[in-house]
């Protein structure tokens, strides 16, 4: 199928794409499928399943669902009113739905956490009943939350799942749907990777302002940083962990005069903009996937670097970095998963990092070769990466693997840059790797916080 730049960057609100954005997207879902039925249901119900209901409450995804049945959208839900709307519901118990009408939805016995077996499709499953006033069942959805913010029904992943989905891509000049089609398609044409994925997306959407969708995607990716980098204070959820991306970058700044400064600060500068990021998603700002909520910070802290501390940066190469980076997030979505839930942090992380290497080795005038060399050195270099969030909460150890995943996209890209893009282990073999070491990832590992440091840290 085809993935766009806009589904795998998408404006959303923290702290989770698949356990925060999903859900809302799910809830929104659901009332539509009420609209279209011509329902009018007395009450509503939810139950969380699988990695939702392990770890929902830490990922806030109780919220997410009541926020979604008040009818906010992650992209536009101004996240300074969600205590006020989430305060009014538990008190009111009452729901008003344009379209539907009244309905009683209590959150404290209506939203259920079921810590059974999960779903049969998917780790991230949720299940939407709407009753009678006399208790019967009117309508009832399955739906999953399959990474980045991406919702689908049982019919829908069924279909995915089926032997020959996605191999046929229709209506668009560059049909690719793995890397070495990919490089078989720029060789064929002549054409960079950037360019192929421009048309892709010209192609679909001709009525749409490509170029301002992306400088709009980078916007809300460099304001959330910026708003990282400014905030101290402690995080919510418990843990109280500290905000530190304000700190360091004072001290960087603080530093940036000195006369012999350290050639590895540039490490540090990487660091805190990705922390700045994710710690922003771990308070429920406003931030953008790239490809999920938990790695947000990676492609925003290799996008700064390349304007800050690179030369001859400009818009065209952040567009280029974005639509480069996308394309080989789509082709990971495609071929395995970017859901910590199906595969570990390395489907998030992972990703997020060779996203990154290919858009600005991309940016910083790589080849097609050289671009593909460079997801792969930082995606495998990422395999076998568990998802362990201690207390559910997208804090420890989530907030400093998006500054590791940072450093290691731009070792990645130099690495690549430095040869001829000639190299041993091709990038779809390192993605179909990742697939299958997710499948033999045992559920404890994989965003259930089960396992890893989520019970060792708290054991101590």
């Amino acid at each position: 199928m085809f993935i766009s730049v806009f589904d795998i960057f998408k404006i959303g609100i923290g702290p989770s794409s698949s356990h925060t954005m999903g859900p809302m997207v799910a809830a929104a879902r659901f009332l539509d499928l009420l609209r279209e039925q011509g329902l009018k249901p007395a009450r509503l119900a939810v139950s969380l399943h699988g990695s939702l209901a392990f770890t929902g409450k830490g990922h806030a995804s109780d919220r997410a669902i009541c926020l979604g049945l008040l009818g906010h959208d992650p992209a536009t839900i101004d996240p300074d009113c969600v205590e006020e709307e989430i305060a009014n519901l538990t008190r009111d118990k009452r729901l008003a739905v344009e379209g539907v009408g009244h309905m009683d939805f209590d959150p404290a016995a209506d939203l259920v956490f079921d810590y059974g077996p999960p779903l049969p499709g998917h780790a991230n499953g949720m299940i939407f009943r709407a009753f009678d006033a006399d208790g019967a069942v009117l309508a009832e959805e399955t739906l999953y939350s399959v990474g980045g913010g991406f919702v689908v029904s049982e019919a829908e992943l069924a279909a995915q799942n089926e032997p020959m989905a996605g191999t046929v891509e229709t209506g668009v000049p560059f049909p690719f749907k793995s890397a070495a089609e990919m490089l078989q398609m720029g060789r064929d044409s002549g054409l960079p990777i950037a360019e192929m994925k421009r048309r892709n997306e010209v192609a679909r959407t001709p009525d749409g302002d490509l170029d301002a969708g992306l400088d709009r995607i980078w916007s809300v990716m460099n304001a959330c940083l910026e708003r990282g980098l400014s905030r101290g204070g402690t995080l919510p959820g418990g843990l109280n962990v500290k905000r530190r991306a304000h700190q360091i970058h004072a001290k960087l700044v603080g530093e940036a005069g000195q006369n012999r400064p350290f050639q590895h600060t540039v490490m540090d500068w990487l660091g805190v903009y990705a922390m700045a990021v994710n710690e922003e998603n771990a308070a429920g700002g406003t931030l953008v996937t790239a490809p999920t909520n938990g790695a947000a910070g990676v492609v925003p802290a290799v996008l700064r670097y390349y304007l800050d501390h690179c030369p001859d940066c400009n818009q065209e190469g952040i567009r280029s970095f974005l639509l480069v980076a996308a394309a080989i997030g789509g082709i990971i979505k495609a071929n395995a998963s970017i859901s910590g839930a199906e595969v570990g942090c390395q489907g998030e992380v992972g990703s997020a990092s060779a996203m990154a290497a290919a858009g600005l080795c991309a940016a910083l005038g790589g080849t097609n070769e050289q671009v593909e060399n460079a997801a792969e050195i930082a995606l495998e270099h990422h395999l076998g990466m568990t998802c362990d969030p201690i207390g559910g909460l997208v804090q420890v150890p989530c907030i400093e693997r998006n500054a590791f995943g940072a450093v290691k996209a731009v070792t990645a890209a130099s690495l690549s840059l430095r040869g001829d893009g000639v190299h041993f282990v091709p990038l779809d073999s390192c993605i179909e790797t990742m697939r299958q070491t997710g499948l033999d990832m045992t559920d404890k590992y994989k965003e259930t916080s089960k396992g890893g440091l989520a019970v060792n840290v708290v054991a101590c």
